[in-house]
């Protein structure tokens, strides 16, 4: 299986390393003192959807240019439909 890199082109699968489902992570300095904020936070942190269908992950290029990228999967086929490059500047909601 090849993947379209935005910085390298088309390599193959095994140069990539799925980091798991493109979520907003909560604000990691914002108050855990009560049980329903760690609650929240830990739900975020650890519970992922796992569906079936298209899907957002976030995926790392180690064996090529070092870049985080955000892969749009359908997670019955295998067939990647999008690849984006993570920018610093990505808004939190496009996760």
């Amino acid at each position: 299986m090849l993947i379209n890199c935005p910085y390298c082109g088309l390599r193959d699968l095994t140069e990539f390393v799925v980091a798991g489902e493109a979520v907003a992570r909560p604000d990691a300095h914002g108050d855990l003192d009560g049980a329903d904020a760690r609650a929240a936070f830990a739900d975020a942190v650890y519970l992922r959807e796992n569906p079936a269908g298209v899907h957002r992950e976030h995926w790392f290029h180690a064996a090529g240019c070092q870049s985080w990228l955000l892969v749009e999967r359908d997670t019955r086929t295998h067939e990647i439909i999008r690849v984006d490059a993570i920018s610093a500047g990505m808004a939190r909601e496009t996760l």
